[in-house]
């Protein structure tokens, strides 16, 4: 009962992350910058994303362009659209797979199907927090090196954005759900996992011993 509830818990715990992750793909907000001018009437912030670049003006106007080019983007941004579209994939898999293979479920069939499952659901969302992990540090390094580089301008550093924040939770809510998965299903049956040749040849050895004892009465 403690590890299905574990289990429920890890598979919360995952779907959070992926919308996380999700959220955090889609989001423009990567790099801000605010450039106040010289009244408030003029200020504007500059929002920066992995798919497009928007503006928002005090006015109220907001504008977004689309980034089409890939090749003109740096290699940060490439490197982060890679690794977070291949976490939302992976967070996808193990969603279906956990599904199947948590113990509240009356998918999979038999335990050691369901405890395959659960394994890879949680391999899944290990893989799939460190593909969401690793973009999110990167861009923070390269926003902080840009920032305190005494040679750019003011008008062309930025801060990291609501979005760095929100990909770096929801990476590391699927990093704890893919380890209590993982644990879980090796607390399970140990013995069934380290020694499953001793388990077979428990289960063939048997039905030899009662064909054996019967040949032996037809004989008395």
């Amino acid at each position: 009962m403690a590890s299905a509830r574990l289990q429920l818990l890890a598979f919360v715990l995952a779907l959070s992350g992926a919308s996380g992750v999700l959220t955090a793909t889609l989001l423009p907000n990567w790099k801000v910058n605010v450039d106040a001018g010289s009244n408030i009437i003029t200020a504007v912030v500059q929002l920066q994303g992995l798919w497009m670049d928007c503006t928002w003006y005090s006015t109220g106007m907001f504008s977004c362009t689309l980034k089409f080019s890939v090749l003109s983007l740096p290699v940060h941004v490439q490197a982060a659209r890679a690794t977070t579209v291949l976490a939302c994939v992976l967070a996808a898999l193990g969603i279906c797979a956990s599904t199947v293979g948590m113990k509240c479920t009356r998918l999979g069939g038999d335990g050691d199907t369901k405890r395959h499952a659960a394994l890879a659901g949680g391999v899944c969302f290990l893989c799939a927090g460190v593909s969401g992990l690793i973009p999110t540090v990167w861009y923070m390094r390269e926003i902080v090196a840009n920032f305190l580089d005494l040679t750019v301008p003011e008008s062309n550093k930025h801060e990291p954005g609501g979005a760095v924040y929100i990909g770096f939770i929801s990476a590391m809510l699927l990093l704890i759900a893919g380890m209590i998965f993982c644990m879980s299903c090796m607390k399970q049956t140990p013995e069934a996992w380290l020694h499953p040749a001793k388990r077979q040849q428990a289960l063939t050895t048997q039905p030899e011993g009662n064909s054996a004892e019967y040949h032996l009465k037809d004989y008395v």
